[in-house]
């Protein structure tokens, strides 16, 4: 295709949320209130891999057309839902312990097939310490991925549909380490429970999980959250995107995703507080009100593509108050 982008959007400015936030709570500092702990999320998780395992044990014997309906209508929902209570976890933002909370995590990565609980919390956090640094923010498209992609609409498509491979690639750039005896637990725990599903309900259980998963993350609707968050879709400058739309209700609130960057010390239910409490600063922001809108927009608009990311041309250095309020 002509006019093929070639580069990301370099800045030199800082991090915004880690302006905006010392501008928020200089204002509201009622908002400090927000912060804390959900444990009565594990009961989410619980009913939430309840209802995988419960589905993967009807389509057990399904006819493979309806596996793949079941798994694009339901269990997609169920997977990506799944992954928003992992990266709960990792802010630590269900219990007051580090070790209940990886087991939380560990708790609802068991529908995914792989393990990545465990490893996602180790790159995640330096994704909202260093937004925008290539080096430290596995958020960011690799510049081979980048141009590899491009902008022709073929290869969007196909970078959705195998989107958890080529995250697991970013993670080699990282200067941190990815493998730890909880790393270790994680994969021993899921292997098992891998195995426990293909020995008691069938091997088209496990796949059902697995095409869930898949389509969670990548070539459905759902997909669309990884560009709504930080890809340039409606603005050169704004390098960060919430979303507003109704699949918030099943995707508890993780399109509130300005409101979390700025707050990651705040849970879930109350992220729509941060937005009410502050609506100067939010509404005044561009948004999203449609995952599948923006879905079809990525791949067919020739002016977007994997290069559509701000990049900082320097480290930011966070003063201590503030890397304690967004730790």
């Amino acid at each position: 295709m002509s006019n093929k982008p070639t580069d990301f959007t370099w800045s030199n400015e800082p991090n915004p949320h880690h302006v905006r936030v010392r501008q928020i709570l200089k204002q509201h500092p009622e908002m400090k209130e927000l912060i804390g702990k959900n444990p009565y999320t594990i009961y989410v998780i619980i009913g939430l891999v309840a209802a995988q395992v419960g589905l993967s044990y009807w389509l057990r014997d399904a006819s493979w057309w309806l596996i793949f309906l079941v798994a694009y209508g339901v269990g997609a929902f169920i997977s990506h839902a799944l992954w928003v209570m992992i990266h709960e976890t990792s802010h630590g933002l269900i219990f007051k312990g580090k070790i209940p909370n990886l087991l939380a995590g560990i708790l609802a990565n068991l529908p995914h097939i792989f393990a990545s609980s465990v490893s996602f919390q180790r790159y995640h956090l330096k994704h909202h310490a260093h937004q925008g640094e290539h080096d430290l923010d596995a958020d960011l498209p690799d510049f081979w991925e980048a141009r590899l992609v491009s902008n022709n609409p073929l290869n969007k498509m196909m970078w959705f549909l195998f989107f958890p491979v080529f995250q697991i690639t970013r993670t080699a750039r990282l200067n941190i380490s990815l493998f730890d005896r909880w790393v270790a637990i994680n994969w021993v725990i899921q292997l098992a429970f891998d195995v426990a599903i293909v020995a008691f309900f069938g091997p088209k259980a496990l796949v059902y999980m697995l095409i869930s998963f898949c389509f969670s993350v990548g070539l459905h609707p759902l997909g669309a959250r990884w560009i709504q968050e930080h890809y340039l879709t409606l603005d050169p400058v704004q390098e960060t995107y919430s979303y507003y739309g109704p699949l918030n209700t099943v995707a508890f609130n993780v399109g509130f995703h300005n409101e979390h960057h700025d707050f990651p010390s705040i849970p879930w239910n109350k992220l729509p507080q941060v937005k009410s409490k502050a609506p100067a600063y939010y509404d005044s922001l561009l948004s999203h009100q449609s995952w599948t809108r923006l879905f079809f927009s990525f791949i067919f608009n020739p002016k977007l593509s994997l290069y559509s990311r701000v990049l900082r041309k320097e480290k930011v250095k966070i003063a201590k108050d503030t890397e304690a309020t967004v730790a």
